[in-house]
């Protein structure tokens, strides 16, 4: 698979190109998507229509940079997704646990921590962490500056934190200090 022109094949391609596309992108969209919403399922319908989204307007794509596009429509879905649910984090601890992602390398104690986080403080945390992106690469994403991300990945990183601690001392007293 030849990355190095695969957006502007894409740009110009039909049905072949868009199964590269999915074939490499789909996996690493979907982890990204998960992690903001904290819903397996929910992410992969998100994927799915970014997908959808990117083939239908791809004559507007310049054909650059095609993983942060990709990455950017994903960002926006999983944010409006977030939205259209209004329910708090904290409520779907069960349907998250339950759900076949939940062997995703974290303990229950840090995705409860996560889920406690806002999605946007996921997200940034996500593609600092998971994804290993720099700031500048993350502001393509979200639209917002270097500087403004450093910062709220700062906070987001002391109130994981600070929630894992809690986490943490909660295990600690049902444990009965063990």
């Amino acid at each position: 698979m030849d990355q190095t022109n695969l957006g502007q094949r894409f740009v110009n391609g039909g049905e072949e190109e868009l199964e590269e596309v999915i074939q490499f992108y789909g996996e690493k969209l979907l982890r990204y998507a998960t992690a903001i919403i904290c819903d397996y399922h929910e992410a992969e319908n998100i994927v799915q229509e970014v997908f959808f989204a990117a083939y239908q307007n791809r004559a507007t794509f310049d054909g650059s940079n095609l993983s942060a596009w990709l990455y950017k429509i994903t960002y926006h879905r999983s944010l409006n997704q977030q939205k259209k649910r209004k329910i708090l984090f904290y409520e779907a601890i069960h349907r998250v646990e339950d759900s076949q992602q939940s062997d995703q390398g974290l303990s229950d104690e840090t995705l409860r921590a996560l889920q406690k986080l806002k999605p946007k403080e996921r997200a940034i945390l996500y593609g600092r962490v998971i994804e290993e992106n720099s700031y500048e690469e993350l502001a393509l994403l979200t639209g917002s500056s270097p500087a403004t991300l450093r910062k709220r990945y700062e906070r987001a990183k002391h109130k994981l934190a600070k929630y894992l601690h809690v986490e943490h001392s909660r295990r600690e007293s049902s444990y009965g200090g063990v």
